[in-house]
């Protein structure tokens, strides 16, 4: 009769089970986090995709230079553009600590020639949103008031904020997820800039 010091070995192997499974979960649980080494950047189902149909009202009451700040809609953002080459869409409000936290970088965004800057307003209360523009500035020449969160939901918006880049044909070239730091503006942000395709006019 056998004692348990001369079992067989493969009757162990189930007690490592366990332990192979959480090391294969953790592999892919990190290899999910780091695409490419940008955390930031996650998959998305609209890469490459034209953004949703949508169409959102200004945010009530936001003025800019004394003109009325517009809102926008999915074929705006195909209109040519004599400067802009790429529509770069920000959702953002005012019970965002990160987007407080993103906003010195979306007012050194707002000055790249390459770019177009539109902001969606998600979940917000008009009051908030214009003093939190009010106190911090207003980088959007465009901003949709998504009070019901539709779109947000048709953008696949995993959470506040996010930031959507859009090429001339209205198609997602690039999301990054999270608050914009200096870093992704100098790093994989510049380098969508400088490869977009040029508007045809």
């Amino acid at each position: 009769m056998e004692d348990d010091a001369t079992a067989p070995p493969r009757n162990r192997i189930w007690l490592f089970v366990p332990v192979l499974c959480f090391m294969a979960l953790a592999v892919m649980f990190y290899v999910r986090l780091d695409d490419n080494g940008d955390p930031a950047r996650l998959p998305s189902a609209l890469l490459g995709r034209p953004i949703p149909a949508f169409t959102l009202p200004p945010l009530e009451g936001l003025v800019r230079d004394g003109v009325p700040v517009p809102g926008f809609s999915d074929q705006a953002a195909k209109t040519a553009d004599p400067k802009a080459t790429i529509t770069a869409i920000n959702i953002f409000a005012s019970w965002c600590g990160p987007c407080r936290e993103e906003h010195p970088v979306l007012l050194m965004l707002a000055k790249d020639p390459r770019v177009r800057l539109w902001g969606i307003n998600y979940k917000d209360k008009p009051d908030n949103a214009r003093r939190f523009l009010g106190a911090l500035g207003n980088p959007y020449a465009a901003v949709g008031a998504d009070v019901s969160g539709r779109t947000g939901i048709d953008f696949g918006v995993y959470g506040v904020p996010e930031t959507f880049f859009i090429g001339p044909d209205g198609r997602v070239i690039y999301k990054h997820v999270g608050p914009l730091t200096l870093e992704a503006l100098k790093g994989p942000i510049n380098d969508v800039l400088s490869k977009a395709p040029k508007r045809s006019l």
